[in-house]
């Protein structure tokens, strides 16, 4: 994924706020909570991200083999496997992204993507890329059609058993949305929260108005904001193929793989913004955006009324954005609250 951020301007008359940081999920973290903090309260805050953050690890890393995902991949088996209601309703929202986008996000296509050298593994300098026959011996065990989630009696079935789920195109957006829901039980309802850069903003920021977050611009540079956008209640999550990748005879191959033919993405966008109400949508719905490309992505966000924003990379290295109508709506109504702060 690629980097959103959130700033805020100090302002002396803004409400005081306190940020909460770390590592988790091979990744960080880093939670803002809009609130004169006690003593008391700050520790209550720290052990619910924790407690939080602690629980989707048990339930979604492939690195724990006592996961609940490491022991579904090892169930090889096609019985219903029993599975928490957060890591069955996270499967849920992937598949439905999935039906929704023809294929565009696949929770299962953890075998392509270290066949093309972005696994655990790693790539060796000069390794050959995989060969269309070896990418075809792969397509049996890959597919979400083939994933069954019954919340009914609580269990997930693979079909066939060869079957592995990976869902880091999804689950720290999922994270983001835990612990801000934990926080707002808690009565902190005006919160930042990102977990590796999918942010959910909760209510307005310190200064009185919408949380005001950068888009990063995709380049190797790091760290220039390309867009600044007004957020508030809204999550935001980008995906982009400018941090992860490798050249072969001067080829980008992007770490992000199209399931539906089993090669890196090769179109012209660098990367996609979208704006949903929780973080693990956008999420879910900037890595299949991002995988459909400025064309087919736009066309059909614009059919489904999403927001989002399309950096486009032309042949001379330029970006130019391209916006749906969804976001321009939202874009256009947030900046205007901004003008306005309670």
């Amino acid at each position: 994924m690629a980097a959103t951020t959130g700033l805020e301007q100090a302002d002396a008359a803004a409400t005081p706020s306190l940020t909460f940081s770390g590592p988790t999920m091979g990744t960080t973290y880093k939670v803002t909570v809009v609130a004169p903090l006690s003593e008391a309260e700050q520790r209550q805050i720290e052990a619910a991200i924790a407690e939080e953050l602690a629980e989707v690890d048990r339930q979604m890393s492939t690195w724990r083999p006592d996961s609940e995902i490491s022991r579904f991949n090892a169930h090889a088996d096609t019985t219903p496997f029993p599975a928490s209601p957060g890591f069955l309703a996270v499967v849920q929202a992937a598949n439905q992204i999935s039906a929704a986008s023809d294929g565009a996000l696949d929770v299962t296509v953890a075998p392509l993507i270290a066949a093309w050298g972005f696994g655990p593994q790693g790539r060796e300098a000069n390794a050959p890329e995989p060969t269309q026959a070896q990418l075809d011996a792969l397509k049996p065990s890959i597919g979400w059609q083939h994933l069954t989630v019954d919340l009914a009696t609580g269990t997930l079935r693979k079909d066939p058993a060869t079957l592995h789920l990976e869902l880091s195109a999804i689950a720290p957006g999922h994270a983001a949305d835990r612990i801000t829901a934990r926080l707002r039980e808690l009565g902190f309802t005006r919160t930042l929260v990102d977990v590796g850069g999918e942010i959910m903003a909760s209510g307005r920021a310190g200064h009185g108005g919408p949380w005001r977050l950068g888009v990063e611009r995709p380049d190797s540079s790091g760290g220039v904001v390309q867009r600044m956008l007004a957020v508030e209640d809204q999550a935001l999550a980008t995906s982009g193929d400018y941090r992860n990748y490798y050249e072969v005879d001067g080829v980008r191959r992007s770490h992000t793989i199209d399931p539906r033919t089993g090669r890196p993405i090769a179109h012209h966008l660098a990367s996609v913004s979208v704006l949903q109400p929780s973080a693990m949508l956008a999420d879910g719905w900037a890595t299949a955006l991002n995988v459909l490309g400025p064309d087919a992505g736009l066309e059909l966000a614009t059919k489904l009324s999403i927001p989002a924003l399309f950096l486009v990379r032309d042949p001379d290295g330029t970006l130019h954005e391209r916006e749906s109508p969804a976001f321009t709506r939202l874009h256009r109504n947030a900046e205007a609250a901004t003008l306005d702060p309670p």
